[in-house]
């Protein structure tokens, strides 16, 4: 499932604009294939096929390269959560439809979530370059909660409050997808059943009819 990096051919000059999607994109693989001191902008530069100073034109550092990455992965999740947590339906079911979207975007995503989810924080860049990031970040955990919140006040909870199931919910998804990536090699039943029987287990030990 882990994508390995690959390096591209030198682009010539004449081939036009360079997009700052494959920078991402190959920045991505590098940071997680190699870690951040090992992701240099040389190395980013030579897997897109370009020149360092060419990488220069869209990107003042790999810090910048990073943050973005973070907040395009964290603000498509905000998206999927804001969306489901607006529709019509009961609040189980929204939590339901959210949990499983967050295991469904980390599968299909998993350079990116493994960086974003899974990466230790790097104290090379400044929290202040961190804090839109990170609020994104809460932004997102925010609305998944706040559903979680109104099966609380339902008095739906078999146990804990409406804070502490909204993490162990989100816990229990992150640990299965993380493994289900890193450990790819290991005989799993298919991704679908067990994000089902996941779930399954969650919510019916947790909420009451």
């Amino acid at each position: 499932m882990l994508k390995k990096p690959q390096k591209s051919a030198r682009k010539a000059k004449g081939d036009g604009h360079l997009r700052r999607a494959e920078i991402l994109d190959a920045a991505e693989r590098i940071f997680v294939a190699e870690g951040y001191e090992g992701a240099t902008i040389r190395k980013i530069a030579d897997e897109v096929g370009v020149s360092s100073t060419a990488l220069y034109m869209h990107f003042a550092d790999k810090d910048a390269i990073l943050l973005e990455i973070c907040d395009l992965a964290i603000e498509r999740l905000l998206t999927i959560n804001t969306e489901i947590s607006a529709q019509p339906i009961d609040a189980v079911s929204r939590v339901r439809l959210m949990l499983d979207a967050y295991m469904s975007f980390a599968l299909e995503n998993p350079n990116a979530y493994l960086l974003v989810f899974c990466a230790p924080a790097t104290g090379a860049i400044t929290m202040e370059r961190q804090a839109a990031t990170q609020g994104l970040g809460e932004r997102c955990f925010e609305k998944f909660a706040g559903v979680v919140h109104e099966i609380a006040a339902d008095g739906r909870l078999r146990t804990g409050t409406a804070q502490s199931a909204a993490q162990a919910l989100w816990a229990g998804c992150h640990g299965l997808v993380s493994l289900l990536i890193v450990k790819s090699g290991f005989h799993w039943a298919p991704a679908a059943e067990l994000q089902a029987v996941m779930l399954d287990s969650l919510l019916y030990g947790l909420v009451t009819d």
